[in-house]
């Protein structure tokens, strides 16, 4: 039973998936199933970004690969995808953070207007 439910915000999401292989797709899919059905998701599948208030991180990870899909909470039952990308160094790099930043104040800002 799907206690929330997932939808991607404009292309960004659907353009990062598709550039993945089908065993990437799969796993994302996996997760995002996980992040819809379970109460309490796992922090090994999505994490809090520090310094943000209400962005998250879910964490998709393949043999040694890592790939990260930023998103965000609307009143608690609503998960929104943003972008993606392929996590190549230690730490997430800054210029991802801002994006996915800019465009949940972009979804609140049409939302409220």
């Amino acid at each position: 039973m799907k206690i929330r439910k997932v939808i991607a915000y404009k292309g960004y999401f659907e353009a990062f998936l598709l550039e993945q292989p089908i065993k990437v797709q799969d796993k994302i899919f996996k997760i995002i199933e996980a992040i819809e059905t379970l109460e309490r998701v796992p922090s090994n599948y999505l994490k809090s970004i520090i310094g943000i208030t209400g962005l998250y991180e879910t964490r998709i990870q393949l043999g040694s690969n890592i790939w990260r899909v930023f998103c965000f909470f609307d009143n608690d039952k609503l998960v929104i995808l943003l972008n993606g990308f392929q996590k190549k160094t230690q730490k997430t790099p800054k210029s991802e953070i801002e994006k996915a930043n800019k465009l949940m104040k972009e979804y609140f800002n049409e939302k409220n207007n």
